[in-house]
């Protein structure tokens, strides 16, 4: 071996000593954080791993990751708590009712849809209401709050959602219960809510319920939903992505899903347009949208359309079929509930009241346990499990919790609902009864203790629409039909935006005498 030779190994040896010995130091000091973090003074922290933190942790525990973070709550016994994890940024995550209705409403302003949640939501939601701010924001929720508050939408709504579940009823449950064979009841409840929500929302009758398939449109609309979920929490999404492009490229990209959604957008808003043009009338929300004006006074161009309309369907479709296939999923654990709810549908509704949607609309109205199934659901099964905003500027939360500008807060409504702390001993426990008085009257809890709807000035616009059409899904189903679990199934969720099953849920249908 030449001089040469031997001096460059005792170069590299020397260089690997170094680094092995500067790593060392460094795991040394952040033994249970990622390099360079520190975490937030006087905040309850989750250690993880040297150098990366809480990452491997995150990663590992994707398929679990709500179950994850409220274990979390747990072992810290703690309301509010930070998390590193590295090429994540600093967030301090809360489950404490009072902080979440403090700063989603009375310090609204001070909290914003950051550069993270604009990062991995824009390519889905554009700058549609829920990925804006300031100025454009409140002007888009001012002509929304319009269109959702006139009563004949509010009867359209419902016509739609009644037309579309006597589908539901009379074809697809109806041949499940005489051939006597399971069905995907969470799919049909997807593709329930896809049909109405996008002939609400476009004028456009999908028909997916009458289709074996999967329809392309409501397809590329999950995938980027799950992608969105990735880019909040994989700092190496990008890398992935790229990899699957040379290795997998039969697989479809969030490129050309995108293409599918913009394309079914681009040639639905063309055709209204000219059908406007030609003198049509039209009652979908993108002929209202299209008669509306920006915050420049503008009328609203097509991107904006878009990004209109597909907020809307996110907000509708999603949550809805989640919601009710989170409803009969403990029905069929309880049958005692389903007893009483039976109860109260014998005792209220008749044909000729099913076939009034106005009337419907009233009777529905005054059923207080139904509507305590409804809420009880959404409390442990929130249709947004988690959310997050960006502070501007260096604040303190009532339970003294130090905030600087530039972090992210993050609320989990999914932890929230099992925490023993904010919901009691039997948190985790399916029990509509806590919703109610000893008078059987509805009990209301703060915003903060149940932000399903989300709190303050962001309050969902359609909340009270949302959970009419879920009611009057639920009424229709069930004085036709019983449900039960198809044996050996995993029913669980999926990590998304929102909080779908996973695998479906496969139930066998019976006719109720």
């Amino acid at each position: 071996m030449s001089s040469k030779d031997i001096s460059l190994l005792q170069t590299f040896a020397i260089a690997s000593g170094a680094t092995i010995a500067v790593l060392s130091a460094l795991a040394m000091k952040y033994h249970d954080r990622p390099i360079f973090y520190e975490h937030p003074k006087d905040i309850p922290f989750k250690k993880g791993y040297p150098l990366l933190g809480d990452l491997p942790g995150i990663l590992m525990n994707f398929s679990r990751l709500l179950d994850a973070e409220t274990d979390s709550f747990e072992h810290l016994d703690a309301l509010t708590m930070t998390s590193g994890a590295l090429g994540i940024p600093t967030t301090i995550f809360t489950i404490d009712p009072q902080n979440v209705e403090y700063f989603l409403k009375t310090n609204f302003k001070n909290y914003i849809k950051g550069p993270q949640f604009d990062y991995a939501l824009r390519e889905l939601l554009g700058d549609g209401i829920f990925n804006s701010n300031g100025e454009h924001w409140k002007y888009q929720r001012k002509t929304a709050s319009h269109i959702f508050n006139v009563k004949n939408f509010r009867d359209h709504f419902t016509d739609v959602f009644v037309e579309e579940m006597h589908i539901v009823c009379d074809q697809l449950l109806a041949k499940s219960a005489k051939g006597r064979t399971a069905i995907d009841f969470h799919d049909v409840m997807f593709k329930f809510t896809m049909d109405s929500f996008v002939f609400l929302g476009f004028g456009v009758k999908l028909n997916s319920l009458l289709k074996d398939e999967k329809v392309p449109f409501a397809e590329s609309f999950d995938f980027l939903q799950r992608m969105a979920v990735r880019r909040f929490i994989d700092p190496f999404l990008p890398i992935t992505l790229a990899t699957e492009k040379v290795f997998k490229p039969w697989k479809m990209t969030s490129e050309q899903h995108l293409k599918v959604i913009d394309k079914f957008a681009e040639d639905v808003i063309q055709k209204r347009r000219r059908e406007i043009a030609a003198g049509e009338t039209h009652s979908d929300l993108l002929s209202r949208f299209m008669e509306a004006t920006n915050e420049n006074g503008e009328r609203l161009d097509d991107i904006e359309l878009r990004d209109t309309v597909l907020n809307f369907i996110i907000a509708g479709r999603d949550t809805t079929a989640q919601a009710l296939s989170w409803l009969f999923y403990n029905l069929a654990l309880q049958p005692r509930i389903e007893r009483k709810m039976m109860q109260e549908i014998s005792q209220h509704i008749t044909d000729d009241i099913e076939k009034d949607s106005p009337g419907l609309y009233e009777v529905i109205n005054k059923m207080p346990y139904i509507h305590a199934v409804f809420f009880e659901t959404l409390r442990l099964y929130p249709s947004v499990p988690g959310n997050q905003k960006y502070a501007i500027q260096d604040d303190i939360w009532p339970d003294g919790t130090v905030v600087k500008a530039g972090t992210y807060i993050s609320w989990s409504s999914y932890a929230q609902g099992r925490s023993t702390k904010v919901w009691g001993h039997n948190a985790r426990d399916f029990y509509p009864e806590r919703w109610l008085n000893e008078d059987n009257d509805l009990v209301r809890v703060s915003q903060g203790q149940w932000p399903v709807f989300h709190v303050g000035p962001r309050v969902c616009l359609g909340q009270n629409l949302a959970t009419l059409e879920a009611l009057v899904s639920v009424v229709m189903m069930l004085r036709r039909y019983k449900f039960s679990l198809a044996p050996s199934q995993d029913i669980t969720y999926d990590i998304s935006v929102t909080m779908p099953m996973k695998y479906g849920m496969k139930v066998f249908v019976e006719e109720r005498n």
